[in-house]
């Protein structure tokens, strides 16, 4: 069950809304199913002598009369608004069960608390079988305003406890750090324009995607403004520093043809001007410029980083934890960006499902998490997908995933765990689609019988208490090609297995000859390390660089000639 708590001031607006067939012919039978008080609230829905204009004139009249009798003015935002919604699949609520909804509601957040004769006036009104909308008018018959100090959090609270009482479907309680729901009127508005979601959502999304990519706060707006986002920022009177920004998606407008305008904050608590600078790397660092001398590097220097959040996310440190989900939010986005196989798609829904739990009530400590933010900025200007080590990367993402479900859940993240857990679906089915013709393929290739047993016995010497498991398992063919193609590299592979078997426990591991074919996989080519270096040392370069241009980043957005067809 969904409240969304809204002020306003027009209160006969909204009646007539309310009381009207809808935007677009939804309100099939409104009426009112409580009130302040049944016997003197008309239901135009119920009576036919009622008017819209009659009911409007009683309630605006109260709060006219009680303002005037203070000698101020009618407050601005003097309309209370409060839509709620069962959810999806849940059972039938008659009209009655309805009114002890709303009769709790204002109740629990303070519009009209139950014995208060002198609460607000408010009515329930009834559009569909699985929502109705409360609406008051917030001055007391003692003319002071309610108490309603957050009012939304308390509705949500007693929800929670209707839909256990009503055996409905139990949502998760929330932290205060979700981003803000689109309004009835930004879905509206969606519908009619052929969008499969709102500007606001759609917005984040670009947001998102663009700050995980760029180096600088100046980059992050021109990027936006390059994808046809109108930029619009705040500077301060003194200063004349930028302290705070709003973004318009292309060709939204309001009724007059002005742009709608989003404030960073708005569209999510960790997109404001100060959040952003907290994860942008500083200025003279930023401009430095970078060169790769493997492609390869972006992804083997992420895969490491995501191994070592993995490790933080065991740890005590639940600042340095939460500093490293929101690397791993930048991180996806950036996977998705630079990947260019039929897997895009689930990689990107993993991004997007993954904002919601890449924050918490929990201060990030941002600068633990260094190395991944670094290392994800490095992927957004990679060029091509090295093979396995990208897929490599995605096994990685796969289990960072489940950890930071696990994670939200033994503190009670609940929201954030569920999704966590989205996002791990996305990337197991990602990773699965990448790399089940590469596992085929690696088996289909595997070294000759003779070569296998002599891998056979490095296992059983390097991993004895996992070899029967990794030799069991259906990718150890696989992990043998694997294996000769690390030796052909310069590793000794009974070494190298040591080393990958103990950088983290294979107990766990449904297949273990799986996780350690990707371990080596993300192995730098020890003999191409080694030419490197005798190159430095010579003077000369036996591998050109590779610059990274901070002007040309891989962002995984959704560009505006796109928005029909995938908002």
């Amino acid at each position: 069950m969904v409240p969304d708590v809204s002020t306003g001031s027009d209160t006969r607006g909204l009646i007539v809304y309310l009381f009207g067939p809808g935007r677009r012919d939804e309100h099939i039978d409104p009426h009112i199913v409580a009130a302040w008080d049944m016997a003197g609230a008309p239901d135009p829905g119920r009576d036919p002598a009622a008017t819209y204009t009659q009911l409007a004139k009683r309630l605006d009249h109260h709060v006219d009369l009680r303002t005037r009798e203070l000698g101020s003015k009618k407050p601005p935002q003097h309309v209370w608004h409060c839509p709620v919604r069962t959810a999806p699949g849940d059972g039938y609520l008659t009209d009655t069960e309805w009114a002890e909804v709303a009769r709790r509601i204002v109740h629990a957040t303070g519009i009209a608390p139950e014995g208060d004769d002198k609460a607000c006036r408010w009515i329930a009104v009834r559009h569909a079988d699985d929502h109705i909308h409360i609406m008051a008018t917030t001055i007391r018959a003692d003319g002071r305003r309610p108490r309603t100090h957050r009012d939304g959090q308390r509705a949500q609270a007693e929800c929670r406890k209707i839909e256990a009482e009503f055996g409905l479907r139990r949502l998760k309680p929330g932290d205060l750090t979700a981003p803000r729901s689109p309004t009835g009127a930004e879905r509206a508005k969606a519908e009619r324009q052929g969008q499969t979601a709102t500007a606001r959502h759609w917005l984040r999304e670009q947001a998102y995607a663009v700050a995980a990519a760029v180096r600088t706060e100046a980059d992050y707006f021109t990027v936006l403004e390059s994808l046809g986002i109108k930029v619009k920022t705040r500077l301060g009177p003194e200063t004349g520093d930028v302290i705070g920004y709003s973004l318009a998606a292309p060709g939204d407008t309001n009724a007059t043809g002005e742009p709608v305008w989003y404030g960073g904050s708005k569209l999510a608590p960790d997109l404001s001007i100060n959040r952003l600078r907290e994860r942008l790397p500083d200025q003279k660092v930023a401009d430095r410029p970078r060169y790769v001398a493997d492609p390869a590097d972006p992804w083997r220097h992420t895969t490491t980083a995501l191994h070592t959040a993995r490790t933080v996310l065991d740890s005590d440190d639940d600042a340095a934890a939460q500093g490293h989900l929101a690397a791993f939010g930048d991180a996806l986005y950036n996977i998705a960006g630079v990947t260019t196989g039929p897997h895009r798609a689930e990689l990107r829904a993993a991004a997007m499902a993954f904002n919601r739990a890449r924050r918490s009530a929990i201060r990030a400590d941002h600068q633990a998490a260094t190395a991944l933010f670094k290392a994800a900025k490095e992927l957004a200007y990679a060029s091509g997908e090295p093979g396995g080590i990208a897929i490599a990367l995605l096994f990685a993402t796969v289990h960072l995933a489940r950890a930071a479900a696990k994670w939200h859940e033994q503190r009670g993240h609940e929201q954030q765990a569920a999704a966590a857990e989205e996002a791990f679906r996305h990337l197991q089915a990602g990773y699965q689609q990448a790399a089940t013709p590469v596992l085929a393929d690696l088996a289909r290739r595997a070294p000759r019988a003779a070569t296998a047993r002599r891998f056979e016995r490095d296992v059983r010497v390097a991993l004895p208490d996992q070899a029967d498991r990794i030799l069991a398992d259906p990718a150890w063919a696989a992990l043998t090609t694997t294996l000769a193609h690390a030796e052909t590299a310069g590793h000794n592979p009974r070494r190298l297995l040591t080393e990958v078997g103990t950088q983290r426990e294979l107990d766990s591991a449904e297949h273990p000859a799986e996780v350690l074919n990707w371990r080596i996989t993300a192995q730098p080519n020890r003999r191409t390390q080694a030419a490197r270096m005798r190159s430095a040392t010579s003077g000369t370069s036996a591998m050109p660089a590779t610059p990274h241009s901070p002007a040309t980043p891989a962002v995984a957005v959704t560009r505006p000639e796109e928005r029909s067809r995938h908002r």
